[in-house]
C-alpha cells in the first residue's frame, strides 16, 4: 500500500518550491522598487511581473489548504502558535495586491501606491521568515495543543530568517530583472545582484550555525558521524553554485543568473528538509502523528491529481506566452 501520508508531505512541499520560485521575484521586486527609477523603469519592473504575480498566490493556497486537509493536527497548532506572523503576511499580500492595480488607475497618487507596493512586499516577505523563523526554533506543544504565549513566534533568530528571506527574494528580483529587462535598469538589476549574492551567502551561513544551536536534533542531523559525509555535499553544492552564478554575472547572461539564484534556494530548501523530514513540527510532531486518516486523505488525492497539473500547465502556458524581454511598453 501506498504510503500517502508521504505522497501529501511531498505534493504540500512542491506548493512550498513552486510558491518561493514563482512569488519570490516578484515579492523582491517589490522590496527592491523604490531603489528604481521614477517613470519608465518602475512601468519596465511593473510590467515584467503583470502577466503572472497574481497566479502565483495559488501555490500558497494549495501549501495552506494541503495542510489543513491532510494534516489537520498540525495545521491546529500551527495556526494559533503563528497567528502574528501569518495574518501580517496576508495583510502584505492584500496591500501589494492593491497597490499593483490602483497604481495604473489612479496616476494622480502614483507614489503612494508605489509606497504602498514596497510596504506590502517588505511585510509579507518578512512574515513569511518569521513563520519559518519561529517553526525551526519551535513550538510548545501540551499533548495535541499549542501551549506557548502570544509572542512565543518572536525571537532573535525569527526576525533573522526574516531579514533573510528579504535579501533571498531581493536577489531573485534582481535576477529577475537581468533576465526580463534591458539597458539601465538591466545594469542596476547586475549590480544590486552582485552586492545581493554576497549579502545572501552570509545570510545562509549565519542562519546554518545558529540553527544547529537551537535543538541537538539539528546539530546530529547534520554533523554526526557517517551523516556529515553526505550532509557535507550541500556546502559544497553552494559553492559550485555560487560560481557559476558570480560567473554568469560577470559574463552578462540574461537568465542564468536566475536560475543559479533559485538552484541557492533550492539548496536551502534541501538544508530545510535535511533539519526536520519527517517532522511536520520541527521535534515536536511528525508527518505521521499529524496526517488525516488514510480515506481522507484518498479523497484529496483525486482532486489534488486533476487540478495539480492544470495549474502546472496554464502556469507553463502564462509563462511562456510571455516569454520576452520587456520594453517600456510592454513585452516584446
Amino acid at each position: 500500500m501506498i504510503d500517502l501520508t508521504i505522497v501529501w508531505a511531498a505534493i504540500i512541499g512542491f506548493a512550498i518550491i513552486a510558491y518561493v520560485v514563482m512569488d519570490g521575484f516578484d515579492l523582491g521586486i517589490g522590496i527592491l522598487f523604490p531603489n528604481f527609477r521614477v517613470g519608465q523603469d518602475r512601468d519596465m519592473a511593473m510590467n515584467s511581473i503583470a502577466p503572472v504575480w497574481d497566479g502565483n498566490e495559488t501555490w500558497l493556497v494549495l501549501g495552506g489548504g494541503g495542510l489543513l486537509a491532510a494534516f489537520p493536527l498540525a495545521y491546529a497548532i500551527i495556526l494559533p502558535a503563528l497567528y502574528a506572523p501569518l495574518i501580517a503576511m496576508l495583510l502584505g499580500l492584500v496591500l501589494r495586491g492593491v497597490a499593483f492595480e490602483f497604481r495604473w488607475r489612479d496616476p494622480a497618487h502614483r507614489a503612494t501606491w508605489d509606497r504602498t507596493f514596497t510596504l506590502g512586499s517588505s511585510v509579507a516577505t518578512f512574515a513569511q521568515g518569521v513563520t519559518l523563523g519561529a517553526l525551526l526554533h519551535g513550538i510548545t506543544i501540551n499533548g495535541r495543543a499549542y501551549a506557548g504565549g502570544w509572542w512565543e513566534w518572536l525571537s532573535p533568530f525569527s526576525i533573522l530568517t526574516g531579514l533573510g528571506l528579504m535579501v533571498g527574494y531581493s536577489l531573485l528580483g534582481a535576477c529577475w530583472l537581468i533576465w526580463k529587462t534591458e539597458g539601465p535598469l538591466q545594469q542596476q538589476a547586475f549590480n544590486y545582484a552582485r552586492r545581493l549574492g554576497v549579502a545572501l551567502l552570509v545570510v545562509i551561513g549565519v542562519v546554518s550555525v545558529a540553527t544547529l544551536t537551537l535543538d541537538p536534533q539539528y546539530y546530529t542531523r547534520w554533523l554526526a558521524y557517517p551523516g556529515v559525509l553526505v550532509t557535507a555535499q550541500v556546502p559544497l553544492a553552494t559553492s559550485i553554485v555560487t560560481f557559476l552564478f558570480y560567473r554568469s554575472l560577470r559574463r552578462k547572461r540574461d537568465a542564468q543568473p536566475f536560475f543559479y539564484a533559485l538552484a541557492l534556494f533550492g539548496l536551502c530548501l534541501v538544508g530545510l528538509g535535511i533539519s526536520i523530514w519527517p517532522n511536520v513540527i520541527p521535534a515536536r510532531l511528525t508527518i505521521w502523528e499529524a496526517a488525516a486518516p488514510y480515506r481522507s486523505q484518498l479523497f484529496m488525492l483525486v482532486g489534488a491529481g486533476l487540478m495539480v497539473p492544470v495549474i502546472l500547465v496554464y502556469t507553463i502556458w502564462a509563462y511562456w506566452v510571455f516569454r520576452g524581454k520587456v520594453g517600456p511598453e510592454g513585452y516584446h
